[in-house]
Parts: structure tokens; sequence; C-alpha cells
């Protein structure tokens, strides 16, 4: 079997770094295979080569190619060619692993590298110039099937890299049918291996499985079989993101991960999770302000107050409509501080405080024009000269 003119056969330079590695040195590996297969242009390629690192680093230095050892322990080098980076990694077989890390001997042989991949739909290779496909595993029928399946036995796999409980279910939730049974089987009775992972690890499959085609279904049976209790076990109920989900579609809104975490976990427990996983800064705020409430001035204005995104995330989660944000950008107001120095306050305390009230209800009358704000200072400032306390 061949792939016909797969999406990155096209792409600038590849040949020329095929060419620089020799014929037959080189096969397109992993994901980019799998995708061709699928009809998707993968955003990433890898090549998977004979070569140890430094011979591969010779060969595409002398070709003109530049070429950065990213990953030269476990046989990583990336060249940089027109089209972006391509990661080319020496054929590789196990030596030891701990579930978390492996230390790998160089091979020539393709179908060790082959064996220490996790499924068999990810051990898929093609030569890149004639699109001829090597499967030792069964991955083209797997594939086929919609069926994601260790290579081998699952529990041997899973020992040697924990993570692969969490990539089960997140490829299974991008390419699933029906769930492989002893795949599943392996996962809940190996759930406790995530607790050696580090949260970051998590958090980075977690998001990616959240925003999958099948993430709904996918996190129910998750939840079922007890997968994410030892990490993570605020995430005790499905349904709310079946509910957020249904929504996302009917709105037209593109699924996001952070806002599908949101509503997996009690707002209660938002702050701990997202220090547990050790999100980023943003992704910390965003997760915790997404379970606030909002408030009684309608989505525009609390889209003015926390941001467009937030206020579409807490309106969904509120099963709220969120029409009236569909590109809308929030507006400045018009007036600032000097303009009501300018018409007669002093500066300090009494200028904020009036700013306020004419922001308020510049907001409340649905963001009016220049003329109108004016108006509104003209008012408050008339009423901040009047009071005794005024300036």
């Amino acid at each position: 079997m061949e792939l016909s003119d797969p999406p990155w056969s096209r792409r600038e330079g590849l040949a020329g770094l095929v060419a620089a590695l020799g014929d037959g040195a080189s096969r397109v590996v992993g994901g980019a295979v799998r995708d061709a297969l699928l009809g998707i242009d993968a955003a990433d390629l890898d090549l998977a080569t004979i070569h140890p690192p430094d011979e591969t680093m010779r060969r595409l230095t002398a070709a003109g190619i530049r070429v950065v050892p990213t990953g030269l322990a476990h046989g990583t080098v990336t060249a940089l060619i027109a089209s972006g980076p391509v990661e080319v990694t020496t054929l590789r077989h196990d030596v030891a692993t701990d579930g978390r890390h492996a230390v790998v001997a160089f091979t020539d042989d393709w179908q060790a590298d082959a064996g220490r991949r996790d499924f068999t739909i990810n051990a898929l290779y093609a030569d890149p110039a004639t699109g001829a496909l090597h499967d030792w595993f069964g991955g083209l029928p797997d594939l086929a099937a919609r069926r994601v399946r260790f290579i081998g036995d699952p529990l041997a796999r899973i020992v040697e890299d924990h993570l692969r409980i969490l990539r089960f279910f997140r490829f299974h939730a991008r390419f699933g049918d029906a769930v492989d049974a002893d795949g599943l089987a392996a996962c809940a009775a190996r759930a406790n291996d995530l607790m050696a992972l580090s949260r970051e690890r998590i958090a980075a499959e977690l998001l990616k499985l959240l925003v999958a085609p099948g993430a709904v279904p996918v996190v129910a049976l998750m939840i079922e079989h007890g997968i994410l209790l030892p990490v993570l076990p605020e995430i005790a109920d499905a349904a709310p993101l079946a509910r957020l989900a249904a929504r996302e579609v009917a709105a037209g809104v593109a699924p996001d991960a952070i806002r599908r975490l949101a509503v997996l976990v009690p707002a209660d427990a938002a702050a701990s999770v997202a220090a547990r996983l050790k999100l980023s800064t943003a992704d910390r705020g965003r997760l915790k302000s997404a379970t606030g409430p909002l408030g009684d001035d309608g989505p525009r204005a609390l889209a003015y107050r926390i941001g467009v995104e937030g206020a579409i995330d807490r309106l969904l989660l509120h099963g709220m409509d969120v029409a009236m944000l569909a590109g809308w950008t929030p507006p400045r107001l018009p007036i600032g501080g000097g303009v009501l120095v300018e018409r007669g306050l002093r500066k300090g305390p009494a200028v904020a405080a009036t700013l306020a009230r004419i922001e308020s209800r510049w907001i409340a009358e649905g963001f009016p024009d220049a003329v109108r704000a004016g108006t509104l200072a003209d008012e408050e400032v008339a009423a901040a000269l009047a009071t005794p306390s005024g300036p």
C-alpha cells in the first residue's frame, strides 16, 4: 500500500532533506503518516533515520541545511527547512524505562523502532519519496476500524511510560470508535501510575483531550473506570461537560480546554486544581473567573468588565446566550479624568469616583457615543460640585 500525494510531500525543502540523508535512509513516521491516511494535513513532520545523530548532523550541514541538536541523548535533531522545522530521529530501542523516562540505544532496525511506540496507529512509516507504507503491528486495519490499540501487552507499555494511559484516552477521543477492551482494562488497572507523573505532563494531555471530537463520551468513560481519581478526584461527573459542549455547538463557539475544565471542576476547587496542574497565570485566572457570577447588566456589560473571552466562558457555563458578543469589541469610555478636571473637579479621589459613576451609567445605557458620554460627564461633575463635601 502506498500514500498517494500526501500533504507533506509538497513541503518546500523536504526533498533536499531526504536527499541529504540518502536513498532509503529515512522514513516519515507517526502522526504525519496516520493523519495523511485520514486526509488530514498534520502540523508536525517527523522523520526516522538509520543514521546516528552525529552523522545526521554532518550530512545535513554538508547539504547546507541548518540543524539544531534538540535531543541528542534520544537521537533527535531538528532540521530547519523552508517549510518549517522537521525532527529527525535515529532509530531506537529501549534499554531501560521507569514509567517517566527511557534510556535508549540506537539501531538500524526499523521494526525495533516501531515496536517501542505506543499505539499501532502511531507506528506507521512511509517512504518520503515513494509513499510506500510499512506496518508491522496492524496499524492500518486499526486505523480503518478507528481503533486505538497498544502495541503488544498494554500493561507492559503503560509500565514503560505512565503517560500512555492519558494518551490512550486522548487518541481515542480524537480517532476512536469502539474502545479497545484490553487497553481500557490495562489503563484502569494502572490508573494509580499517573501519580508518578509531573502535573504539567498530565495537564498537557488532559487539555488536548478536552477539545477532541469525542471528549464528552471519553471523559465519561474515564470517570466510570476511575482513571482520573488518583490525580483529579474533583472530576466526577461528565454531564456538565455534555451540556457545555452542546451549548458551544449551538452558539457556533469553538471548544476550549480551559472552559471545559472549568465546567468539570467544582467552583470552590478551581484554584487548587489550577495550582496542582501548574497552569499558566492567565489560565489560572480564567479557570477561576469562568465560574463567577453573571451580574445584572447583560452580556456586553460583562464582556466590558472581564473581557469577551471570559464573558463567553461564564455565559456558556451558566447556560446563557452569547450571540450578542459575536464579533463585538468592547469600546473605550470616551471620557477621561483630564476632561473632568477641565470641567472643575480638583485632581484626586473625586475624579476617580466621578469617573466610575460616569462609566457605570455609560455601561448601563449600552455604551453610547462620545456626545452622550459628555452629557453624562457634565451631569456627574455638576452633582459632585454641588455636594457639601465636593471640591
